[in-house]
């Protein structure tokens, strides 16, 4: 089989920003050839992570230079992102796409890609199960997103994070509120603590405190009424009720705070309103927040999609894109999750990916085959269901 991996920022889907990251390592290229795969590289693609070409060469990759003259050829086609239409005209009917495809807000490309008659996985629809782990790419992105945002926070503070004792007077330790508790507030939560920062968080899923507590950080607790998580792990939507409830008993929380890092997202919809600019005008001048789903809508009201901005006298970063300020470890575990997804999944007798859509993983996230969108969960989205 021909397995192909793009130069993605050659090939920009947003102008905002420059992809940095790769959809494979030379160590993962090494096991794929190992595989008996075929890997075609286009030149530079995993420049911008720390990779040569040279790297990839001496593993048993081939480099590329047009992939116009080898789209066609390929019979799996690695992304970090998502496939521009162009490069649809150009893949055989019968590729396997495997990327970041957004699918939810990405309707007109998923229904382009099964008239084409491409076989899709988009990583975002792996579930969150044991088995699924070392595929889980959203997982393991957030983690090193929780890591960005609490440094970029830092860096943009005017005052130190941890408690300090000099000559000149005793320097308290900075007050950080991480809203969400998944695998990015975590995270986050554990690298405010290495900081010396006096940590407090919330989640709608009271099951969750126990993390908090283990990593040294205190939970918030809001009694509004029935939440929970749904069985991929992700939060429950909110009543406008239980939303108005959970604003009222967070803002003490915020206006007390010199870093508030907001993570909440909503598996295909939009994200909630949590903070608004009411409570930042609360907050002392030259706090900090970290809008993590500034780009899909936005926790905070005022956020700039992909930019910093001062709203309240509250610096307001909603940058996105976090794993790419690390984009060498991005790389390393983006591509470690796609060559543990295309193993469990490899035929070693045919030399083929077995796509067999009654298995559970593959069944959430093959959106597309044999000329039909297969996900249920996304044709009822597309409908208005």
């Amino acid at each position: 089989m021909k397995l192909l991996v793009l130069n993605e920022a050659r090939h920009a889907i947003d102008s905002s920003f420059v992809e940095q990251r790769c959809a494979v390592t030379p160590a993962t290229v090494m096991r794929f050839t190992r595989m008996g795969f075929t890997v075609m590289i286009e030149q530079d693609a995993g420049a911008l992570s720390g990779y040569p070409d040279a790297a990839y060469t001496e593993q048993g990759a081939s480099i590329v230079e047009a992939t116009a003259e080898v789209l066609g050829d390929a019979d799996i086609v690695l992304y970090v992102n998502r496939p521009l239409s162009s490069q649809l005209e150009q893949l055989k009917a019968s590729a396997l796409v495997i990327g970041h495809i957004d699918p939810f807000f990405q309707q007109e490309l998923v229904e382009s890609m099964a008239s084409k008659g491409l076989s899709t996985l988009s990583v975002e629809m792996i579930p969150r199960s044991s088995r699924a782990q070392k595929m889980d790419a959203l997982s393991s992105q957030a983690s090193l997103a929780g890591y960005v945002m609490m440094m970029q926070a830092a860096n943009a503070l005017p005052s130190i994070l941890p408690m300090m004792m000099t000559p000149s007077g005793t320097i308290k330790p900075a007050k950080v509120f991480i809203i969400g508790a998944g695998v990015a507030g975590l995270q986050a939560i554990a690298t405010a603590k290495r900081l010396g920062a006096n940590v407090l968080a919330y989640d709608t899923r009271p099951v969750v405190a126990e993390q908090v507590e283990s990593l040294g950080g205190k939970f918030l607790k809001i009694d509004i009424g029935e939440t929970g998580q749904t069985k991929d792990g992700y939060a429950k939507e909110l009543t406008d009720e239980q939303k108005a409830k959970q604003q009222d008993a967070q803002r003490d929380a915020i206006a007390d705070s010199d870093i508030v890092i907001t993570t909440a997202q909503l598996f295909g919809r939009k994200p909630p309103v949590l903070i608004s600019k009411a409570t930042l005008a609360l907050m002392k001048p030259g706090s900090v927040v970290v809008d993590m789903a500034a780009l899909s809508g936005g926790n905070v009201e005022g956020s700039v999609p992909g930019e910093t901005a001062v709203v309240e006298g509250v610096t307001v970063i909603g940058d996105g894109h976090w794993s790419q300020r690390v984009a060498r470890n991005a790389t390393d575990m983006y591509a470690n999750n796609l060559i543990n997804l295309i193993d469990e999944f490899f035929d070693t007798e045919s030399k083929q990916f077995t796509l067999d859509l009654e298995d559970e993983i593959l069944a959430s996230s093959v959106i597309t085959h044999a000329g039909d969108i297969t996900n249920d969960m996304l044709k009822n989205a597309y409908k208005g269901g």
